[in-house]
C-alpha cells in the first residue's frame, strides 16, 4: 500500500481488504429505502414471529456431539453421491406438461415454467465460504457445467448466506443476459461482483417483478442474513412464488415454521410443486434446545425438520394433501448441521406418506415434471451409512401431520408465533 493509500479512513482501507466474496453492504438509496421498509426496525430487518439466529446452549456441549464418533460417520455418505447422468440430453427436449423442475443439489433448482427458465439460489461453487481453503466442501459434483446450463431467464436469490449465493457462480453468470430477483438488500452484493444495477429487480416481502412475462413475487420467510464478520442484518431473506400463464411454483428458500406459510399460499398458491427446506435443522438453532433428541417443538427458529416441511406444505397447499408436489430442498450436497447425512431425505419420506402427501426424491440433476411425478426411490440408502437401529426403524415421524384441524399437527405451539424478536 503507497503512503497515498494511508491517507485514507481507516474504514475505508480496511474494505479494500476484505474478501471480494464478504460482498458489499448497503448504502445510498438503496439504504434510505431499506429503512423506509415496513419489515425494517431498530436498525435491523426483522422476521415475521421471534427467532433465535444464534446457536443456544455451550460451544462444548456441541463439541462432544461434532466429535462423537458414531454419529460422525452419519453425517457423511458412506459411498459416492448418484448424479443424473444424462441431465443435458433431458433438458434439450421441452417439457411435455410446460413444467419440469431439476435439483441441482443442496437449494439449487432450475425450473422451466411454460416456456421460461428459472434458477433458484444457484450454487455451483466447490465450498460454501469465503474462502478456496475452508468451509463445507461439495458432497458430490455439479450435475452438470454452469456454462453448459444455456440461457436463464431470471436468477432468483433468497438470501445472501454461503450456500445460496455463491461469488464464483454470480460472477459467471453476470456474463450472460439474465435478470436477477433478490430481496432488498442483496443487490449490494451483485452490483459489487459485476452485476449491472438495470439487471436487478430488488424486492421487499410482498413485491412482485415481472420477468418475461412470469411474476415473481418475494414472500415472507422466518431466516436471518449475512456473509462478513459483522451481520449487520441490513439484507433480506425471502421464500418465492412464482407464476407463468398456466403454472404456479414455490421455493422456500431458508426458513424456519410459522404460520404465514397458510396466508402465501392463501395469496399465491396453490402450487404444481413446492421446494421445501428440510436439512440442516438442529435443537442447538432452537430457543426450546435440549440435550437430549427434541421434541417436535424444540426444533429450529431458523430452519424446518422435516415434518415442519411437510407441514409447511400443506400449509402453501389449502390443507389438500392431493394438491401437488413436494420437492425436499436443502440437503445432500453440503454438510452443515448435527443431522445423519440421509435423514432429511428419509425422515421426509415417512412423513408424507403418514398425510398422504405426494414428494419427489430425484437424483442431483434428475428433471422432472410434477404433471406426472415418479415414484419416490430412497436412493439416498445406497450410499449413506445404515444407522443402528435399520432403515425400518429411523427415523421416526413425531406426530401426524392431519391438517389445520387436527390440534397443533406439526407439534408446533402457535403461540411461539407471537413471541417477541429473540
Amino acid at each position: 500500500m503507497t503512503g497515498a493509500d494511508h491517507t485514507l479512513p481507516l474504514r475505508t482501507r480496511l474494505r479494500a481488504l476484505r474478501p471480494a466474496a464478504f460482498g458489499a453492504d448497503p448504502d445510498g438509496a438503496r439504504m434510505e429505502r431499506i429503512r423506509r421498509s415496513p419489515n425494517f426496525a431498530d436498525g435491523v430487518f426483522q422476521n415475521p414471529v421471534g427467532a433465535r439466529i444464534r446457536p443456544s446452549g455451550s460451544a462444548l456441549d456441541f463439541a462432544r456431539v461434532y466429535f462423537r464418533k458414531e454419529e460422525r460417520v452419519l453425517r457423511a455418505p458412506a459411498a459416492p453421491v448418484p448424479v443424473h447422468a444424462t441431465t443435458l440430453a433431458d433438458l434439450a427436449r421441452p417439457p411435455a406438461s410446460g413444467l419440469r423442475v431439476t435439483w441441482m443439489g443442496h437449494s439449487s433448482v432450475l425450473a422451466e415454467i411454460d416456456g421460461r427458465r428459472v434458477l433458484f439460489d444457484p450454487v455451483w461453487g466447490e465450498r460454501c465460504s469465503p474462502f478456496a481453503f475452508a468451509g463445507p466442501r461439495r458432497l458430490h459434483p455439479a450435475p452438470v457445467p454452469l456454462g453448459a446450463l444455456g440461457p436463464v431467464d431470471v436468477v432468483v436469490i433468497s438470501h445472501d448466506h454461503y450456500d445460496h449465493l455463491d461469488l464464483p457462480t454470480i460472477r459467471a453468470l453476470a456474463r450472460t443476459d439474465t435478470v436477477f430477483a433478490v430481496p432488498l438488500g442483496v443487490g449490494a452484493h451483485l452490483e459489487s461482483w459485476g452485476v449491472a444495477p438495470g439487471r436487478l429487480r430488488e424486492l421487499d416481502w410482498n413485491e412482485t417483478a415481472t420477468v418475461a412475462g412470469i411474476s415473481l413475487t418475494a414472500t415472507p420467510a422466518r431466516h436471518f442474513c449475512g456473509r462478513g464478520l459483522r451481520n449487520q442484518q441490513h439484507t433480506l431473506w425471502a421464500s418465492w412464488a412464482v407464476a407463468g400463464p398456466e403454472h404456479r411454483i414455490y421455493h422456500s428458500g431458508d426458513t424456519g415454521y410459522f404460520s404465514g406459510f397458510r396466508t402465501i399460499g392463501a395469496e399465491h398458491g396453490p402450487f404444481d410443486i413446492t421446494m421445501i427446506q428440510i436439512g440442516a435443522y438442529s435443537q442447538y438453532w432452537s430457543k426450546d434446545r435440549t440435550d437430549s433428541v427434541p421434541e417436535p417443538g424444540a426444533w429450529p427458529d431458523i430452519h424446518m425438520s422435516p415434518d415442519e416441511g411437510v407441514r409447511a406444505h400443506l400449509d402453501l397447499q389449502g390443507d389438500d394433501p392431493a394438491a401437488g408436489v413436494m420437492l425436499p430442498i436443502h440437503w445432500g450436497t453440503f454438510n452443515l448441521a448435527l443431522h445423519p447425512w440421509a435423514e432429511p431425505a428419509e425422515w421426509s419420506m415417512r412423513a408424507t406418506e403418514a398425510v398422504g402427501v405426494t414428494m419427489v426424491s430425484p437424483r442431483p440433476g434428475q428433471p422432472l415434471e410434477p404433471a406426472d411425478p415418479p415414484p419416490v426411490d430412497p436412493w439416498w440408502r445406497s450410499v449413506a451409512a445404515e444407522p443402528a437401529p435399520g432403515w425400518g426403524n429411523w427415523p421416526p415421524v413425531h406426530v401426524p401431520l392431519t391438517g389445520a384441524a387436527a390440534p397443533d399437527p406439526a407439534g408446533l405451539d402457535r403461540d411461539r408465533d407471537r413471541a417477541p424478536q429473540a
